[in-house]
């Protein structure tokens, strides 16, 4: 195997400042996760993507990433969201490995200030196959905030609204599919981070409120509740989706509505409960970042692709071969291993 390794100005993906580097300012954490995967190409060429670590607003950056493989490997962007991801090609027929090395350095993340284009304000108002706002997502959101001028306002209502009707459930694969029309047309609000946060974020759309999902994943222990964090270094099922909304005057507001219902399933904590009720409070306006995103890109078109991915987001990796897209939750057909360790000196 050699080494390849992606620089920051060919990837698109900025260094941190060398001091930064050295010693990290107060509040920052540094993070460094390395994935492993083996493709099995059985007797045909293979492609994998894998999601990067972005670089975002004034709360996390990344370093472009390490690459060891025999394939070919380049960092490349989707067409609509820009999201970052590494691809890497096989053309030879047997089993294919690749390792991928990013530190990331992250501080707990509030309201960032921005101010919106004309272009992203529609690109982040605008439906999705998996997120529409007409149709019964519109009519929930209307009633949702009848009454209710004030956009901050609105979103809070959203937020409680889905804190309330939603809850998880523990039999759900992976992240969940993030198919909202069927979850309010069905009445089944149960699932994991991809459909509670994209409810939150469909709702708030059809309200006319710019939303995106955050698909990401866990690096550390949270210091606020137990269930909100990973403690082994192995972060192979710790992926998580956040989700921001945009208001002019404060910026993009980070929430997490799905993290509720997770501390009250896995917590068996009540969901009117001193500690729920605090952390409910908490995930409105505040995400705390023992997490890393990698990008906001739902129904993501994959640049180089045969055909479109089973899922509705770039948060797994992601292999195809002429037979199809191997199943990243089934370790059996597709294997991969994700580690995570804080770097502190």
């Amino acid at each position: 195997m050699h080494r390849r390794t992606l620089l920051a100005g060919a990837a698109g993906l900025p260094f941190l400042p060398v001091a930064a580097r050295a010693t990290l300012p107060t509040g920052w954490r540094r993070f460094e996760i390395r994935t492993e995967i083996t493709v099995e190409t059985g007797d045909e060429p293979a492609i994998l993507w894998l999601p990067l670590a972005q670089t975002a607003g004034t709360y996390q950056q990344a370093q472009a990433p390490r690459i060891e493989t025999q394939g070919k490997a380049e960092t490349v962007h989707d067409a609509r969201y820009g999201a970052a991801m590494l691809r890497v090609t096989w053309s030879s027929p047997r089993a294919q490995t690749v390792v991928v090395t990013q530190s990331v350095a992250t501080r707990p993340r509030t309201a960032e200030p921005a101010t919106l284009s004309a272009a992203e304000r529609v690109l982040w108002t605008a439906p999705t196959a998996s997120i529409p706002t007409d149709g019964i997502v519109g009519e929930t959101a209307r009633r949702i905030t009848a009454g209710i001028d004030a956009p901050e306002a609105k979103l809070r209502a959203i937020y409680d609204w889905v804190v309330d009707n939603t809850f998880r459930n523990g039999a759900t694969r992976g992240c969940g599919t993030g198919d909202i029309k069927n979850m309010l047309e069905t009445g089944w609000l149960g699932g994991k981070c991809a459909d509670i946060n994209a409810l939150m974020t469909g709702l708030s759309r059809a309200c006319g409120i710019p939303a995106r999902d955050v698909y990401g994943i866990r690096v550390a222990a949270s210091e606020h509740s137990r269930s909100l964090g990973t403690s082994s270094p192995d972060i192979t099922r710790a992926q998580h989706c956040r989700t921001e909304m945009h208001i002019d005057g404060r910026g993009w507001i980070p929430v997490d509505p799905a993290d509720i219902r997770k501390i009250v399933l896995e917590e068996k904590a009540p969901v009117d409960s001193d500690h729920v009720r605090r952390q409910r409070e908490r995930l409105f306006g505040n995400w705390e970042m023992n997490w890393v995103g990698f990008n906001s890109a739902t129904n993501i078109a994959l640049p180089g692709a045969p055909r479109p991915m089973d899922s509705n987001f770039l948060m797994y990796p992601c292999a195809m071969t002429a037979r199809g897209e191997q199943d990243y939750l089934d370790p059996t057909t597709f294997r991969y291993a994700i580690q995570a360790r804080e770097i502190t000196a």
